[in-house]
């Protein structure tokens, strides 16, 4: 036994040095992909600024601004967990990232260890004619006929969840926080709108623990071992893909009778089965691309993602915002009520939806004032020029800041100010570069439509149906990242029914 703890002494020294050989190597690798941009001279051995990542984001990125604005580069540079990072805030150089979304350019991968959470076939990572195969297939699911058919199911459950809303805050007499209750409405409406009838009860319980698993690893280090959040959060993946899968094929055999689509997944099939009709017609031993239940049910899981938590987002602030700013309220409602009956049991039509313009320009600026997803990240494939004295190395994570650009160009950026998306003003053309809330290049969302028409129907009937306030505390607005955006106190309001009755839809009773 003494002789095993003197050789372990002995050892002692060559392992400290070892490690400090590493630790060495690190800072002096780090400084050499950082070159002259600002950022920290020094980062915390193997781990950088993961911690403060974690346990601040805002304040993380905040300091990653206030760098990147102390040069006139417009970026900054970090370190977090063998990754060297770059953040945007620079527009220009952030177009430059998205367009440059190629192999031997930058690769959009969506979080910082997202390959592993969502695997690597996965939309977001796809690029050149595979992506523009894929998004011409996709392209269907957002037609006007398909839009108004997912414009009635979400109206029947907004009113049902605005009615719990309603009852849980009049029940409590205080102030109650809407961020999970939105979050819990637009996994309902997310569910409803993509994969209708295919999704049972059970199902649905089941997909809604998956989800919250899947959230929280968002929002925790990559450890992927037994237990950990980061792996119960990519086998909720798993889970949740195969049963977006099985609908698939629940939707396939439903659209081989000729019946009528009634959700997002019932366009897509009817238009894959017909070219895979066709495929066979023509002698084609292989089904078309992107046909498989397993590919769709993964792409399906990316549409859930992007419309779930950003909408989130945009309800959180819209709420907000309204309520600081009673003369756009009070126009909200003069619009809306001119449209819309309060009186009425009709739905809002696709028509009625078009004409709330002033609406959709407080809908468009509350994207713009508070983008759900503030960052976009990338991966640099090769080493790039980024600027003419600046090579973003290969293998660095560079975020493009949407929240950023959405401050830069436009008149009183800081002024919430739905009228500079007017007709008369038309600032969403004027500084389109800037409005970077839907991405920019080949990977802009594709289903940025249905998001700003959900983001429009929500507003809609919660001034009409709803008399709210917030809950005004120090600090409640400031944003907290759970990952997109909220405000601080995840939006505390006291909520009363506005009318007589709420409205009666067709189908309400059912979901």
């Amino acid at each position: 036994m003494s002789t095993f703890i003197s050789s372990l002494f002995s050892f002692t020294p060559y392992m400290f040095s070892f490690i400090l050989f590493l630790i060495l190597l690190e800072q002096i690798s780090y400084l050499i992909k950082k070159r002259f941009i600002p950022g920290p001279t020094l980062v915390f051995p193997f781990f950088g600024n993961a911690i403060t990542l974690v346990r601040n984001p805002t304040k993380f990125w905040d300091l990653q601004s206030t760098i990147a604005k102390s040069s006139n580069l417009g970026i900054s540079a970090n370190y977090i967990i063998g990754n060297f990072i770059v953040f945007i805030r620079d527009t220009e150089l952030s177009h430059k990232v998205f367009s440059n979304v190629r192999p031997n350019g930058f690769h959009l991968v969506g979080h910082p260890f997202g390959k592993k959470l969502f695997g690597e076939h996965n939309l977001i990572y796809m690029m050149g004619q595979d992506h523009k195969n894929l998004r011409r297939r996709i392209a269907p699911n957002f037609t006007p006929k398909a839009l108004s058919t997912y414009t009635a199911l979400q109206q029947i459950i907004i009113l049902k969840h605005l009615k719990t809303w309603v009852k849980m805050s009049e029940q409590k007499k205080s102030p109650i926080p809407i961020r999970i209750l939105a979050r819990d409405m637009n996994l309902d409406t997310s569910q409803t709108v993509f994969v209708g009838p295919y999704l049972g009860l059970k199902a649905r319980e089941g997909f809604e623990r998956d989800y919250f698993l899947f959230n929280v690893g968002l929002m925790k280090l990559p450890f992927d071992f037994p237990g950990t959040a980061f792996r119960n959060a990519r086998l909720a993946v798993d889970r949740l893909i195969g049963t977006l899968a099985t609908c698939t094929e629940m939707s396939k055999l439903r659209m081989e009778k000729g019946e009528e689509p009634s959700c997002l997944i019932d366009f897509w099939m009817q238009d894959t089965l017909r070219e895979m009709a066709e495929a066979n017609y023509a002698g084609g031993e292989m089904p078309p691309p992107f046909s498989s239940n397993s590919e769709i049910g993964g792409y399906l899981f990316d549409f859930l993602f992007a419309a779930q938590d950003a909408s989130t987002s945009s309800l959180l602030w819209a709420v907000t915002l309204l309520d600081s700013h009673p003369e756009v309220l009070a126009k909200v409602r003069e619009e809306v009520a001119r449209i819309w009956s309060q009186e009425s049991d009709e739905l809002i039509t696709a028509e009625q939806l078009r004409e709330m313009k002033y609406t959709h320009t407080v809908a468009r600026e509350v994207v713009r004032y508070r983008p759900p997803a503030t960052l976009v990240p990338h991966i640099a494939a090769e080493e790039f020029p980024l600027t003419e004295s600046y090579k973003v190395p290969k293998g660095a994570i560079v975020f493009p800041s949407v929240l950023e650009s959405s401050f830069q160009g436009f008149t009183e950026p800081d002024r919430f100010d739905p009228d500079r998306f007017s007709e008369e003003r038309q600032e969403d053309q004027i500084f389109k570069r800037n409005f970077l809330a839907f991405g920019a290049g080949a990977h802009q969302c594709v289903g940025q439509r249905y998001a700003l028409n959900h983001l429009v129907l929500f507003i809609a009937m919660f001034v009409t149906l709803i008399d709210f306030k917030r809950d005004v505390t120090d600090g409640c607005d400031e944003i907290s990242y759970v990952p997109t955006i909220c405000p601080k106190d995840d939006c505390r309001v006291s909520l009363s029914r506005r009318g007589a009755r709420y409205h009666s839809f067709p189908g309400t009773n059912k979901l």
